[in-house]
């Protein structure tokens, strides 16, 4: 089989899916295991044989099982060796459960210093740089979508200018505050009047047969939602990834509550890079590549068919894993920017007085 640089798809009658090194086993009586030292992947096809794929543990980022399915011990082992992470995720996307390698190579430290930013100046510091770095990204898209847009020039216009000032009102609530929990309640009320904005926006640019409203959740009301959430649970998995090979809790959040099972961090971090998702799926409505074969009306909402996961999957591997955009003084693929913001976060606690200055990824 010929490896692309960067980028591997391997397609099955029933289909598993790898986009650069991440594997989506989506295929009912899958079963991973190994052979010669490698991964061996067995997809049961329509016709009643086995179609099977092997793959050095080393070229492997993840492996994600999304519907039943099976691995062996000897398969988790060598994940393990090679710090491939094995995740367990839902119909949605979501992340359940993953396994982790017993050493992470981290210090505690860097756990110490998160729990007590979380409660101090340096942890409210954190929250505004990430909202601020959303709204500045939210808005970056909406500046871009005027390019072809001209009947629209003036409703981005005015709404790239409520976001900037929204924005604004997020950097000067921060400093008139010394922790979190004094401007909570004001930072979620700026953050959700921007997200309605956006998101209202956006649906006014939708082709007609696809245009939602508002925002929904799970289960998402209309196709649009249904694709973003999938999306989202994709991301998820990314930033817990990169908060725990940075030695980081994803428990400890500053701004996100601490409730039960709770990963507050996840959702802190992920802020800034929510709208990477929505340029990929805004792209593919907007790109007319979203028919209904890709979904099913269930109850009380709307679910994805394998064909629109893996057709999300795919775009979301080359946005996030394909495409290089400037990052600092370098070059890097999305997810490798991502996973050096979540080092650099890391080190910048362990450094008591360094200013707080976050570097997000451009879109």
């Amino acid at each position: 089989m010929h490896l692309r640089p960067r980028l591997l798809k391997v397609s099955y009658t029933s289909p598993a899916e790898l986009w650069a090194m991440q594997i989506y086993l989506n295929s009912f009586g899958t079963y991973l295991h190994v052979k010669e030292a490698m991964f061996e992947i067995r997809v049961p096809t329509e016709s009643g044989d086995t179609q099977t794929h092997h793959l050095a543990a080393k070229k492997v980022g993840a492996i994600i099982f999304t519907v039943a399915g099976a691995m062996s011990s000897d398969a988790i082992r060598l994940a393990l060796t090679y710090n491939v992470d094995l995740i367990l995720a839902d119909r949605s996307g979501h992340p359940l459960g993953r396994f982790w390698h017993a050493k992470l190579g981290s210090t505690t430290k860097i756990r110490k210093r998160q729990l007590e930013a979380s409660l101090n100046e340096k942890g409210l510091s954190y929250t505004g740089k990430w909202l601020f770095a959303k709204l500045t990204a939210q808005a970056d898209l909406l500046t871009q979508l005027k390019k072809h847009r001209q009947k629209h020039h003036v409703l981005l216009d005015e709404r790239v200018i409520r976001l900037h000032e929204l924005r604004s009102a997020i950097a000067s609530c921060v400093e008139t505050a010394s922790t979190v929990a004094e401007v909570a309640d004001t930072l979620r009320g700026l953050e959700g009047t921007a997200g309605r904005l956006y998101f209202q926006t956006l649906n006014h640019l939708m082709p007609e047969p696809y245009q939602f409203g508002v925002r929904s959740f799970r289960p998402a009301a209309d196709p649009f939602n249904a694709f973003l959430n999938y999306g989202y649970g994709i991301l998820y998995a990314r930033v817990e990834k990169a908060l725990m090979v940075a030695g980081l809790d994803p428990y400890v959040g500053f701004m996100h509550r601490d409730d039960y099972n709770q990963k507050s961090m996840v959702f802190d971090f992920i802020e800034p890079y929510r709208p990477w998702i929505d340029r990929v799926v805004f792209r593919l409505f907007s790109g007319h590549r979203v028919a209904s074969p890709l979904y099913d009306e269930v109850a009380g909402g709307i679910t994805l068919r394998k064909t629109g996961k893996e057709l999300l999957i795919e775009a979301l591997g080359q946005f996030l894993d394909g495409e290089k955009v400037r990052h600092g003084r370098r070059n890097r693929c999305r997810s490798n920017a991502l996973l050096a913001d979540a080092h650099r976060f890391a080190q910048e606690l362990l450094e008591r007085d360094e200013v707080v200055d976050i570097e997000i990824t451009a879109l």
